[in-house]
């Protein structure tokens, strides 16, 4: 309904766990990478817990798009079934041959799971059950479950199994009965829901990931929907979903904090939010405290000499300059902000001069006359960390205008920009609401052009890859992209949520080429080489 009117191609805000929209928070990255590491280990139990609508499901749909080859994975979406019921179901999702006759039997079922295990791990295969809604186990199945890790090899299990659950998995494990199985536990994460800042940056990417090329929330609305759902996942989408249905019914072309509230009022039965009773308690605290601070105040200035007329009183008004509005910073460069400034700036960092005359060759084509190439395309941060390069990225004002500038470093909190010879530090919230993604990085392929590096290749650009491996095993023909280095890229893909396919596409080569900080060439991360 409201799609095309914000010129989006698709509802951005739908509660379904579409791997698409999958928004990597640290904590969200963090439990990507606890699951994986939990199919990879060798054996045990990994646990993911978190509240209704922090998104454990999407984040296990995550790991289901970007799993390894060589796993076999089985699903189990309901765990309210018998010992026997959740054994046939593993059997069912691994399509393990399983006679009628077998069936009826939780032995029969057991010795036929390891028959089929020990054929995957002589086929180098890893199994792993992973079971969702784990907190509606019961304690038989649990025990089962417990009991399913006994199936090993003399040096390796043969099953790993991960449990995604509510807190009250938790709980569930501290039980007395259940300690054997909580001792097995070699890996434990819990999803908190987002802060204010990742709720804000959750709603851009959902947009931007519909469509969006534009802010459609004001920074209050976003901050407003924080408050109001507590930056869980689940009823962000909700109450931003409602929210821009209002806005559409208005025809305002963006989302102010009253439409936010009435969304969220309507969400609740139309009903106002009530403030939780701690938030009274503060409320009362800060009052009380203000109270405190005044009185003594009042004190000190019943007290207090009057000051000599001679003596003029303190200024309140600080001397020490203030650090000028992004907008207001740009408008001041305004010459330097153009597509070929940036250029200069960006391949001056590397030491290459540019020219801007009209009779030059284009910007990426003097990049590639350097041995250099362009690498354009849209992405996160937290992708450009990846990286590891400075990259020139388009701003979008609020007057309509944009700007062309060089992101030149990059940490956590906030960005060093570059236009001219000037430098300019901000926020990076601040710089996300004028940021859509856009970007274009130079860098020095090990090919030019550069071009996927494959198991079976063989030159200097294989090379290349074992020397920006941090632990390459040492081949006997080091030219040549053998099966262990397939392996090897496999495991610094996975690493470094990228699709672990064991083929060195650009994207591989972009990341690995500036990961650890050991190339040639400027950084982005401070602190890099």
């Amino acid at each position: 309904m409201y799609t095309r009117f914000f010129g989006l191609t698709e509802k951005p805000f739908a509660i379904t766990p579409d791997p698409r929209y999958l928004y990597l928070s640290e904590r969200h990255a963090e439990a990507l990478a606890h699951l994986l590491y939990g199919i990879d280990d060798a054996g045990g139990f990994v646990q993911l817990t978190g509240e209704v609508g922090t998104g454990k499901t999407t984040t296990v749909r995550g790991l289901l798009a970007d799993l390894p080859e060589h796993a076999d994975i089985a699903l189990i979406l309901n765990p309210r079934v018998t010992p026997l019921e959740f054994l046939a179901g593993i059997c069912d999702e691994l399509h393990v041959d399983l006679p009628v006759a077998a069936r009826s039997s939780v032995k029969d079922i057991v010795d036929q799971l390891n028959r089929f295990l020990l054929d995957a791990h002589s086929r180098r295969r890893r199994v792993v059950v992973i079971v969702d809604e784990a907190q509606q186990l019961s304690a038989e199945v649990l025990e089962q479950v417990r009991l399913l890790t006994n199936l090993e090899t003399a040096t390796t299990k043969l099953l790993q199994i991960i449990l995604v659950g509510q807190p009250e998995l938790r709980d569930l494990l501290e039980r007395n009965d259940l300690r054997q199985l909580a001792q097995r536990i070699t890996g434990r994460y819990h999803l908190d829901p987002l802060s204010e800042e990742e709720s804000a940056a959750y709603i851009r990417h959902r947009l931007r990931v519909a469509g969006a090329t534009g802010e459609v929330f004001t920074p209050k609305a976003l901050d407003t929907v924080h408050r109001l759902s507590g930056g869980v996942p689940r009823l962000l989408n909700v109450i931003a979903d409602r929210a821009l249905l209002g806005a559409y019914t208005q025809e305002s072309r963006v989302v102010t904090p009253d439409l936010v509230r009435e969304a969220a009022r309507e969400i609740r039965g139309g009903h106002r939010l009530k403030p939780r009773r701690w938030y009274g308690l503060i409320l009362v605290g800060l009052c009380v405290g203000i109270l405190v601070i005044a009185s003594l105040i009042g004190r000190r200035s019943q007290h207090a000499p009057a000051p000599e007329a001679s003596e003029p009183a303190p200024s309140l008004i600080s001397s020490a300059p203030t650090t000028p509005r992004l907008e207001d910073f740009l408008a001041a460069h305004v010459g330097n902000t153009d597509n070929a400034s940036a250029f200069r700036t960006l391949l001056g960092m590397w030491n290459v001069a540019f020219d801007d005359a009209s009779s030059a060759a284009p910007p990426c084509e003097q990049a590639s006359n350097a041995s250099l190439e362009c690498h354009a395309d849209k992405a996160s941060f937290a992708e450009l960390r990846t990286y590891n390069r400075p990259a020139i990225i388009t701003l979008a004002l609020a007057d309509g205008t944009s700007s062309q500038v060089v992101l030149a470093t990059l940490n956590d909190q906030s960005a060093t920009l570059r236009v001219g010879q000037e430098t300019y530090e901000v926020d990076l919230l601040a710089l996300e609401r004028v940021w859509f993604g856009d970007y274009l990085i130079v860098w020095k392929p090990p090919q030019n052009p550069a071009g996927l590096i494959r198991p079976g290749s063989h030159g200097p650009e294989v090379l290349w890859l074992r020397e920006r491996l941090l632990d390459a095993e040492v081949a006997t023909d080091p030219q040549t992209y053998d099966t262990a280095l397939g392996r090897e890229i496999a495991t610094f893909q996975r690493a470094h949520h990228l699709a672990s396919d064991g083929l060195a596409g650009t994207r591989t080569q972009l990341v690995l080429d500036g990961a650890y900080g050991r190339s040639e060439g400027p950084h982005l991360q401070v602190g890099a080489r």
